[in-house]
């Protein structure tokens, strides 16, 4: 459960942004997306670093390359340092240059972490900065590094509480359902190890999340077991958007609960022929889009055979 002093500290975060410049919600919560993730990555290379020295091993995975990455700035001709993209190195530069270092150095990079054909590879790739000053990133950086984001349950609810703050619908139908409704319905529908669950309009991911949220405590003795356990992190988590931010979005969300190669990714459901996803899933969570209108032209056809019409929830 999220603390009241954590609640101000995320709100002191979200200000910053608004005060310096940044005022769309979704803008706001992508940035801190990027942040967040590039926080992770060091995270996760520092787990690798301190396994490899406890089992007196080679580095099994490295997350930042040794070397320099070749992107040439007149005070480094062959580049920066790939030590110097880990959060725990840039925080402590002065704004100036750990804006350099983010702007034109980490957000290239993030588009080859994960793995080719990745989640997280295919959403990073296409990641814009967009925080305008040296200040605001500093000031950001040092809010996100006060923030205790030591578990997997207080990592989830802070970014929940972010993702809270989008209270406004687009035009295409994107509403943030309630969490107690989504547990609701994740608990009515009881998934179990072995499910095979999408939603084919996942925006954040609320649902994937609860689902997974579900399984882990209901079924915790099914995730001892390396098959079932690769399961849950690979396969049993599908979703579907047509909005680039939403699939970082909803990427980060699944990341930071502990899930670590859903399958989230570009399709519009509604628009194309779904013949590949016949029974792929044992179980469908999803709030379909209730505002806005489809292109009836591009419907799926098998889909224009239940019902012809332009409202995209029925």
């Amino acid at each position: 459960m999220i603390t009241g002093e954590l609640k101000s500290q995320i709100d002191r975060i979200w200000d910053s942004f608004w005060s310096g410049g940044i005022s769309n919600p979704l803008e706001v919560i992508e940035q801190i997306t990027f942040l967040l993730f590039i926080k992770r990555l060091d995270e996760l290379q520092t787990l690798e670093e301190n396994k490899a020295t406890r089992l007196n091993q080679p580095l099994e995975r490295r997350i930042f390359p040794e070397g320099l990455d070749g992107v040439a700035h007149p005070d480094h001709p062959g580049g920066r340092d790939y030590q110097d993209f880990r959060w725990n190195r840039f925080k402590n530069f002065a704004p100036a240059e750990m804006y350099e270092v983010v702007k034109d150095h980490v957000f290239p990079f993030l588009g080859t972490v994960g793995g080719e054909g990745t989640t997280y590879e295919s959403h990073m790739s296409g990641a814009r900065f967009t925080i305008p000053t040296p200040a605001l990133l500093a000031k950001a950086v040092d809010a996100l590094d006060a923030v205790p984001m030591v578990d997997r349950d207080t990592k989830g609810d802070v970014y929940e509480y972010m993702l809270s703050k989008i209270a406004t619908a687009g035009t295409n139908g994107q509403f943030r359902t309630s969490r107690h409704i989504i547990e609701l319905m994740v608990a009515m529908m009881d998934p179990k190890p072995g499910d095979v669950i999408c939603d084919p309009a996942c925006g954040t991911a609320g649902f994937l999340v609860s689902a997974s949220e579900h399984v882990r405590t209901k079924y915790p003795e099914a995730l001892r077991d390396a098959a079932k356990n690769r399961q849950f992190h690979e396969d049993m988590f599908n979703g579907f958007d047509f909005d680039a931010t939403m699939l970082r979005i909803g990427s980060m969300n699944m990341l930071l609960h502990g899930v670590e190669q859903p399958n989230i990714r570009y399709k519009d459901s509604l628009a194309q022929e779904h013949s590949a996803d016949e029974e792929a899933y044992s179980l469908i969570l999803a709030n379909p889009p209730f505002a806005g209108s489809l292109d009836y032209e591009n419907t799926a056809k098998d889909l224009q055979q239940i019902v012809k019409t332009k409202k995209t929830e029925l």
